[in-house]
Order: structure tokens, then C-alpha cells, then sequence
């Protein structure tokens, strides 16, 4: 079985931010991801860290303004200043953190659009350029249509052919299980393909985004595929409990 990482954006509710920590540490995780940690100070969350014994898998760079539907500023024409600054907002966490993956969130925005694709790519070197001497990695996460419509990074063909073009050796894919079994399937046999790129997976069960084992992929044979691969990062647990977070936990026991 893969290592778990419980994302404390979507599991552990019941419980403030802060106190999050401590109850995945208690349930049995080795580490965490979530979205974003700028509301707390970066001693804050690194003391969290540290007092649960936690290693912080991932989080993202900050996405501008939530709230009113941004979902990254990395294609945004125009934006560029403000970029670079949630860079070293990102960067800053990252070292009292010492998380290694960060998830560049793309924004919403036309891939196919010149201006938005170059914009992309210079948010991509850029990040990628700050981040290397820290021996950071910067990924990119293709997310479907359905959950987040007009996103500009959704597509996974996309994602490995820019990873392969732009050749930055700290530039890997983040494979999302969910968002690959709803944009494209073929998850086995892409993770195959996928696998000497994937800096990161993470996993929800289909179509529903609750636990793992409770939708219509076979995730046991999917985490039994990435033990075979070889693959020895974490699994980010990205997924809505059903039922209240420790209710649901049942399935890391079976799978």
C-alpha cells in the first residue's frame, strides 16, 4: 500500500485548522496536503507540523482571490507582478514547512488562446527557476470540466506534452486519480505512461469524491498498481468524507 496523505482542506472538518493536525496524526497519517496555509502564519503551521509529527506533502500557491472565483493567477495576462509575489509568499511557507511539491494552479482561461499559453509558460520557468535551488517542485494538475468548468489546465495529454517540451527538471505532473477517471479514464494504463513525470497522485472516489473503495474504480488495484511502479511518494487523500471524517477511515484498513 502507497503512504497516505490526509488532505486537511477536505478531511478532518469537524475540527478547527489548526487542530486538524494532531487528529490525522492520531488517525494513523504520516503526513499532510492541503490547499492553502496563508491564513496562518508560517511558524504557526510549521509548530503544528511538528508537534504532530507530520511531514506536509503538498500544498498550492496562493490562487488570488478565492472568494470571488479565482482559481490561480499562472495564465493571467497582465498578472504577472502579482505572480511572482504569491511565488514568494509560497516559497516562504515552503521553508518553515519543508514541503518539496508545490501545485502551481493554473486559473481559468482558454488553453488554446496564445496569450494565455505564453503566460502559462513564463509563470511555469519562473516558478520553477525560484523554486529549484530549494530543491522544490513545481506541479501541474490537470482538473476536470465538471467540478471546476473553464479551467485552463484540463487536460492531461496537454499537461505531459508541456512537461516534456519545457524540459525543467523540477516541473512533474500531479495525477489526480478523480480528475483523470473523469476527464479521460484509462487510469492504469496512464499511470504507466504518466509515471516517470508524476511528482504527485492523489485520490477520491468516483463520481462522488467520497472515500476510496466506494465508487466505481477498483482503487485497492489501482493503489496495488502504484506499489508495482514503483511509485514511493504519497497519495494525497483529496476526498469528501461521507459521513464524518473517522467514520470513513475504514477503508485504509482494506484496501
Amino acid at each position: 500500500m502507497p503512504r497516505f496523505a490526509a488532505n486537511l482542506s477536505m478531511m478532518f472538518t469537524e475540527w478547527d485548522f489548526l487542530d486538524r493536525f494532531a487528529a490525522a496524526a492520531d488517525s494513523g497519517f504520516g503526513a499532510v496536503e492541503f490547499l492553502f496555509p496563508y491564513a496562518h502564519a508560517p511558524d504557526i503551521v510549521a509548530r503544528k507540523l511538528a508537534d504532530a509529527q507530520l511531514t506536509q506533502a503538498l500544498f498550492n500557491l496562493p490562487p488570488g482571490d478565492w472568494d470571488a472565483g479565482e482559481r490561480g493567477l499562472a495564465c493571467k495576462p497582465g498578472r504577472g507582478a502579482e505572480f511572482r509575489a504569491s511565488v514568494e509568499t509560497a516559497l516562504a511557507y515552503a521553508e518553515a514547512t519543508g514541503v518539496k511539491r508545490l501545485h502551481m494552479m493554473s486559473g481559468h482561461g482558454d488553453r488554446n488562446d496564445p496569450a494565455m499559453h505564453q503566460t502559462f509558460v513564463a509563470s511555469l520557468r519562473h516558478a520553477c527557476e525560484r523554486a529549484a535551488p530549494l530543491g522544490i517542485d513545481i506541479l501541474i494538475e490537470p482538473i476536470n470540466g465538471r467540478d471546476m468548468p473553464g479551467y485552463f489546465m484540463n487536460d492531461f495529454g496537454f499537461a505531459a506534452a508541456l512537461i516534456a517540451e519545457l524540459a525543467l527538471p523540477n516541473l512533474r505532473l500531479q495525477y489526480d486519480i478523480y480528475h483523470r477517471q473523469i476527464l479521460h479514464g484509462d487510469v492504469t494504463r496512464s499511470l504507466e505512461a504518466l509515471m516517470p513525470v508524476i511528482g504527485h497522485v492523489q485520490v477520491a472516489s468516483v463520481p462522488r469524491r467520497n472515500e476510496p473503495m466506494t465508487g466505481e474504480l477498483d482503487d485497492g488495484r489501482i493503489f496495488h498498481h502504484l506499489d508495482q511502479l514503483g511509485y514511493g511518494g504519497y497519495v494525497g487523500c483529496e476526498y469528501r468524507p461521507a459521513n464524518g471524517t473517522l467514520a470513513g477511515l475504514s477503508w485504509m484498513k482494506t484496501g
